[in-house]
């Protein structure tokens, strides 16, 4: 029997949706109105394009602005060739292949690198982080597409069933699944990887000071002009509040996973970040920004800790060389570690 408890469903945003979204608002002018950097710092090369359904960003530092700017467009062009890889949104991708077939061979070194550290994530997070989890994605997706509402229990329990990255066997170059009806997805570590990708081939071609960034997913090296720290802000999750917290990055990565970004209700008690385990929202956080060495571990953890909620997550960043965390729970309290420094 249908009940008047369950609170309304609001539709996610579609890669459609925001793609309309920078084609008005402008994809450069998002990085900068969420104050992601600062502008400061002559001679920069500044490059943006969709890519991965969202925006990306860069900014290369130096007295070569014709050498600048080829990198500029190496560097997309190589972020490009990773998300055809990558993205589950691509029929041809290798990810694709692998949801449609259960099984691919010959995989590229891509997919192998961020299946490595899905793995230490999951195992870092007993199983809170899962880049099975697509069985149960796939069913909000499905339910929501139809206006049907959120999904009963029992359809839950039964798309849990199918999630576990113990049952994702990797054999040298094979990667296959042990199990009937997984699906794989890397939107909560791929982002990252790409944008590590990026920031590596602008530092083969000699520029320490860069800022690439996905979505609000960067990473940074050097600095942005007369040894100034890059500037990163941090987005307030609920709308119409100010910035949340402004620090300085120098040689490092920061992402940020919210209950904002696609929230089903709009009490944002529901929303994409699903506890694998469950295959429901868990309830403590409704951002989590994290600072770690490279931005495949940052885009992981910042997953990673929305499930594990503020205690767990300060406790586990605390104890991660070269991380650090800032969370809100949902009433907008702040929880950080130790060593996250504000301005």
């Amino acid at each position: 029997m249908a009940t008047n408890t369950e609170p309304e469903v609001r539709k996610p945003r579609t890669r459609r949706d925001v793609l309309s979204i920078l084609a008005v608002g402008g994809v450069a002018g998002v990085a900068w109105k969420l104050g992601l950097f600062d502008g400061r710092g002559g001679g920069a090369v500044t490059r943006s394009r969709v890519l991965m359904g969202t925006e990306v960003n860069l900014r290369v530092l130096g007295d070569d602005r014709e050498a600048a700017t080829a990198a500029a467009d190496a560097t997309l062009a190589r972020m490009a060739e990773l998300e055809a890889l990558l993205s589950r949104y691509r029929a041809d991708s290798e990810v694709s292949r692998l949801n449609a077939a259960g099984r691919v061979e010959n995989a590229s070194d891509a997919l192998l690198d961020v299946l490595r550290v899905s793995e230490r994530i999951w195992r870092m997070g007993n199983g809170a982080f899962d880049v099975t989890v697509q069985p149960v994605l796939a069913l909000y997706q499905d339910h929501l597409d139809r206006r049907l509402g959120l999904p009963a229990a029992q359809s839950i329990e039964e798309a849990v069933a199918r999630v576990g990255q113990d049952a994702l066997h990797v054999d040298g170059a094979t990667v296959a699944f042990d199990r009937p009806g997984m699906r794989l997805t890397l939107d909560g570590v791929g982002k990252g990887y790409i944008v590590d990708r990026g920031v590596e081939v602008l530092r083969q071609r000699g520029f320490a000071n860069v800022f690439v960034e996905a979505g609000g997913d960067l990473r940074v090296s050097g600095d942005r002009g007369s040894g100034t720290p890059w500037r990163i802000g941090i987005r307030n999750p609920r709308p119409g509040l100010a910035l949340q917290a402004r620090f300085d990055a120098r040689d490092s990565a920061v992402a940020t996973s919210g209950d904002y970004m696609q929230p089903f209700t709009p009490d944002y008690s529901r929303h994409h970040i699903i506890d694998p385990r469950t295959g429901y929202s868990a309830p403590g956080l409704a951002s989590s920004t994290i600072v770690a060495p490279d931005a495949a571990t940052a885009d992981a953890l910042a997953t990673l800790t929305m499930v594990l909620g503020p205690d767990r997550s300060r406790e586990l960043v605390e104890d991660l060389a070269g991380c650090e965390g800032y969370l809100l729970t949902k009433d907008l309290e702040v929880v950080r570690t130790s060593g996250f420094d504000v301005l």
